[in-house]
């Protein structure tokens, strides 16, 4: 599960996940009817809208022993937003195909830790890194310290602590639009931190709030990358990938 951001701006993200997965003996398949997963539409109050974009996710991920997806927030959507939907739609055939589907749709770090159970997935990358928990997977999910351990493994890097991870970037999706001036100042606060780190590359698990960290980091001129978890653990010495 590609999710809307990375298809249409970050399409580097998914490659990775596919390239990544397949040299861990993954088969992977990417269903060409996949759509959004409905979460702007729950969070802004539209439950009735997103009522078949619901339908077109089960319709489109049926049959699979998992979806994996590089975002804790779309993860998170399709897990703890979807029975609401469901259950708005009073549909007890679309209760039933997202029960069966809700719990088999992973965040990449999870899939990878919990089901695969690997933690050291051949990766290489010689850069100093630090790492920011995105909310949506800290909070909603609880993934915990799986992708810093994921991290930990790669081989080259050097991880270093983000000052006051845990607090939130000010993304938020429509946050940003609704309450500009406040999800700017958050931002700020976040790329200052990422700067006192000395890091080359911020990496975190979800694009958007890369985009907006990112965003703020570039007009100042910091001279920090962004990169998806997905594209570290992808990277090795024969394949190196690609920072943005």
């Amino acid at each position: 599960m590609v999710t809307c951001v990375n298809d249409a701006i970050y399409p580097g993200t998914g490659a990775a996940v596919v390239r990544l997965l397949r040299r861990l003996g993954v088969d992977v398949d990417f269903p060409q009817d996949q759509a959004c997963c409905g979460q702007p539409m729950v969070n802004t109050g539209y439950l009735d809208e997103a009522v078949p974009v619901v339908r077109n996710f089960v319709d489109a991920f049926a049959g699979y022993d998992a979806v994996v997806t590089p975002s804790g927030s779309c993860a998170g959507s399709v897990r703890h937003q979807h029975g609401l939907v469901a259950r708005r739609a009073a549909d007890p055939v679309l209760a039933g195909a997202v029960a069966d589907l809700s719990p088999r749709t992973f965040e990449l770090s999870e899939f990878l830790v919990d089901v695969l159970g690997v933690t050291d997935v051949g990766a290489y990358f010689p850069h100093r890194v630090t790492y920011h928990p995105t909310c949506h997977s800290l909070r909603m999910l609880g993934v915990g310290d799986r992708p810093r351990r994921l991290l930990e493994a790669v081989r080259g890097i050097r991880l270093v602590d983000l000052p006051h991870a845990d607090e939130c970037c000010g993304f938020g999706g429509t946050f940003a639009v609704k309450n500009a001036d406040t999800s700017v100042a958050m931002g700020s606060d976040k790329a200052r931190h990422v700067r006192e780190t000395g890091a080359e590359v911020l990496v975190a698990g979800d694009n958007s709030c890369l985009m907006h960290i990112g965003g703020l980091l570039s007009r100042n001129q910091a001279g920090v990358r962004v990169m998806h978890l997905a594209e570290v653990l992808a990277s090795t010495e024969a394949d190196p990938g690609g920072a943005r």
